[in-house]
């Protein structure tokens, strides 16, 4: 079988049928034609044992599992186009399982610069370092009930202004899949609320917005970004580096002090909003490492 030409048909395929992009085509390239040289006779005609020799062969080069996951998908692809054009009268990559690409930790703040970022943004509030009040006490507000619930950034900037006209230890959010659930409040975040709330007031256009950060645009809430760009402000000034932060690494830091601390993984994966426990399970890490101070803290035995 002249692989080659099997592969010039079947980009021509992708190209033609599909509209692939020029660097998807190349990308095809680049990994089909590898693999052809790699496997003795060509790709073509390659069978099963073939193809998960040359994949255990390019793990053993030291390819990420994500590239090898991309290049067992080119190959999945061609053989497809294969199968369907009549060239051949099977898929040998039918059996092969896809290598496990792992699941990066999330990055996250330590307490100590946690407790850094929120005295600032208090200082800020307090002081108008900045000659605008207004804008420090909403910045104060937005970080304070961030890294109190965790909540998604998305959440967070979208939330109502009744959140900050009760007093309540709680309140309701809705989230990912339209569901609702309770997120508590500390006593730091409901006094930030209550501060940005009477400094709101004074701003006519957002007098009467049912949104708690209210804006210009279209949405009528502040947008993310807006809200990112302020939050790595705020990290320089307080002598973390900005870019170690986000909306995303504080949510993070929130859920990672909660275990670091004795909470419960089911806890924390209900104050987070996630439909499922695996999702929660990518900080099982801070789990391992308190157990570990555990024992070593506690046990007889222990040096």
């Amino acid at each position: 079988m002249n692989s080659a030409a099997r592969i010039e048909a079947f980009l021509e395929m992708m190209s033609a049928e599909r509209g692939a992009a020029e660097n998807t085509l190349h990308s095809y390239r680049r990994d089909l034609e590898d693999a052809s040289q790699q496997i003795g006779g060509g790709l073509a005609g390659a069978a099963a044992a073939d193809i998960r020799a040359y994949l255990d062969d390019i793990a053993a080069r030291g390819f990420a599992p994500t590239s090898q996951a991309r290049k067992l998908s080119a190959i999945r692809q061609f053989f497809k186009f294969l199968y369907a054009e009549g060239l051949r009268g099977d898929d040998p990559t039918g059996t092969l399982d896809s290598p496990k690409k792992g699941r990066p930790l999330p990055k996250t703040m330590s307490e100590a610069d946690t407790g850094r970022l929120l005295d600032r943004a208090a200082l800020e509030a307090g002081d108008d370092v900045n000659g605008d009040r207004p804008a420090a006490l909403r910045l104060h507000a937005l970080v304070e009930v961030l890294y109190a619930t965790g909540l998604r950034v998305s959440e967070l900037v979208g939330l109502p202004v009744t959140v900050a006209q009760r007093d309540d230890r709680f309140f309701m959010v809705r989230g990912k899949g339209d569901k609702e659930r309770m997120v508590p409040l500390s006593a730091k975040a409901r006094v930030a609320m209550r501060a940005w709330l009477a400094a709101r007031a004074t701003v006519p256009a957002f007098a009467d917005s049912p949104f708690l950060f209210p804006a210009a645009g279209d949405s009528g809430f502040l947008s993310r970004q807006v809200f990112a760009r302020d939050l790595k402000g705020l990290a320089a000034r307080a002598g973390i580096s900005a870019a170690k932060i986000s909306p995303h690494v504080l949510r993070h830091a929130f859920a990672s002090h909660l275990l670091q601390n004795g909470a419960d993984l089911r806890a924390v994966q209900q104050l987070l909003g996630h439909a499922d426990i695996s999702t929660t399970q990518i900080y099982t890490h801070v789990l391992e490492e308190r157990l570990v101070r555990l024992v070593n803290d506690h046990h007889p035995l222990a040096d």
